[in-house]
């Protein structure tokens, strides 16, 4: 194998962070805390009203990010601190995970702020994450490595997700009273997971020392560095425009990601249905994460989030008005609709947040990539905070989640507008 082909030393530690944190993306976030919110912890609230706290929930945390993301990204790359900072918050998301097992039913408040600490560090834990790439890559793999992280947390959240999900439908089988206590020793086993699988990043990646400075002289530096940069990205006219597209866009998937499961309960699907469609989606994601990071390498990143933005495009077209409990006809093969629309976006979702990445750490300098991924990650975060809040929002004014559905598409046509702004940019420079 030629020597360009192969991955740097830490890039496969690095990757399996992934494989570690995205138990919480599926497990928690995506799967079992909305159903279990609604059916569990808010079970006396009505659905409208659930729904929108679990969007000002999801957007709380995003908020929190992403005031504090710039910030925390200067003072990590002052003290060259990354790998401490990722290790610290990816405990603390973990052990607040563990916690959701106590919450006993009709809780709701005290669940969604739990909800609230361990979804923020879980995003916290991303910025520096994202930061290291630079650290295991060159211009000559970023993609492919990019897309071997998505890959690596597919496969293993889909993994973990499958196994919690037999503890739900069969709970006796494991010796467990219910499907509650199934989905209580669930998000244990995120945590426990979440832990594992952060040790070869502890353990095999190596980040360069720092300068020796104590941390009020860093703190401070770093808050003067924040407005710095902020004033270099402006100055950046491709980095700006793309952080401008990178924001409407990615609040489209994320939205998706973190409401499809409410989505899909508040117009009348089955739980199991949306549960085997998330599975779907990792499943499908696995190969094609990838496969987008080594096109994008070949090809070019910009045209890949191209065709993601399309297809998401159409998929919020379809969740609106075809998405209920029938099927497609598929050349006499009748396939659930809602299995169609998880397989199409399980081809792009995971190469869009790969190729946005691998991308955005072409257009800034090394020695400080966590302070400006702390910015890349602040610009998603505030999307977040749109998303969800747009889709409850507008679906409790009009009474119809269809409406609120559709409300997304708006997001993907302006990202898709400033990314053709980027593309005709480079073409004059």
């Amino acid at each position: 194998m030629k020597k360009n082909k192969k991955f740097q030393q830490g890039a496969v530690a690095w990757a399996l962070y992934d494989w570690a944190n995205s138990a919480f993306a599926l497990t928690v976030m995506a799967g079992f805390f909305p159903i279990f919110f609604k059916d569990y912890w808010s079970k006396d609230v009505e659905a409208t009203v659930s729904t929108f706290w679990l969007g000002v929930s999801n957007t709380t945390a995003g908020v929190i990010i992403a005031v504090s993301a710039p910030f925390l990204g200067s003072l990590a790359d002052r003290s060259s601190s990354r790998k401490k900072f990722l290790v610290t918050f990816a405990m603390l998301g973990a052990f607040s995970t563990a916690l959701f097992s106590l919450i006993p039913a009709g809780a709701w408040p005290f669940a969604a702020f739990g909800y609230v600490v361990s979804y923020a560090t879980w995003l916290a834990s991303i910025i520096f994450y994202d930061s290291l790439i630079v650290t295991v890559s060159s211009s000559e793999d970023v993609d492919r490595v990019s897309g071997l992280g998505f890959s690596m947390g597919y496969i293993g959240s889909a993994l973990l997700f499958s196994v919690n999900v037999a503890m739900t439908l069969k709970p006796e089988f494991f010796g467990l009273s219910g499907a509650a206590a199934a989905v209580k020793i669930s998000f244990l086993c995120v945590s426990v997971w979440w832990i594992l699988f952060t040790l070869p990043l502890i353990f095999r990646l190596k980040e360069p020392e720092g300068e020796k400075t104590k941390f009020i002289i860093i703190a401070k530096e770093g808050f003067q560095r924040v407005f710095q940069t902020f004033r270099e990205i402006r100055a950046h006219k491709i980095a700006f425009l793309f952080l401008l597209s990178y924001w409407f866009y990615i609040d489209g998937v994320d939205t998706i990601v973190v409401m499809a499961v409410d989505y899909g309960i508040s117009i009348g699907l089955e739980s199991s249905d949306l549960i085997a469609a998330l599975l779907l989606v990792q499943y499908v994601a696995f190969p094609f994460a990838y496969l987008f990071g080594w096109m994008g390498q070949k090809f070019g990143p910009k045209k890949f989030i191209f065709i993601g933005i399309g297809v998401y495009f159409i998929i919020t077209l379809l969740a609106t008005f075809s998405l209920d409990s029938g099927t497609y006809n598929f050349f006499g093969f009748h396939i659930n609709k809602f299995f169609v629309i998880a397989f199409l976006i399980g081809t792009v979702q995971g190469g869009v947040q790969a190729l946005s990445r691998s991308y955005f750490s072409r257009l800034i300098p090394e020695e400080r990539s966590a302070e400006f991924f702390g910015f890349y990650n602040m610009v998603g975060k505030f999307a977040v905070i749109l998303g969800p809040v747009l889709i409850g929002t507008v679906g409790r004014i009009t009474g119809n989640p269809r409406a609120g559905m559709l409300s997304i598409i708006v997001l993907f046509f302006i990202g898709g507008f400033f990314l053709i702004r980027v593309h005709l940019l480079e073409k004059k420079i």
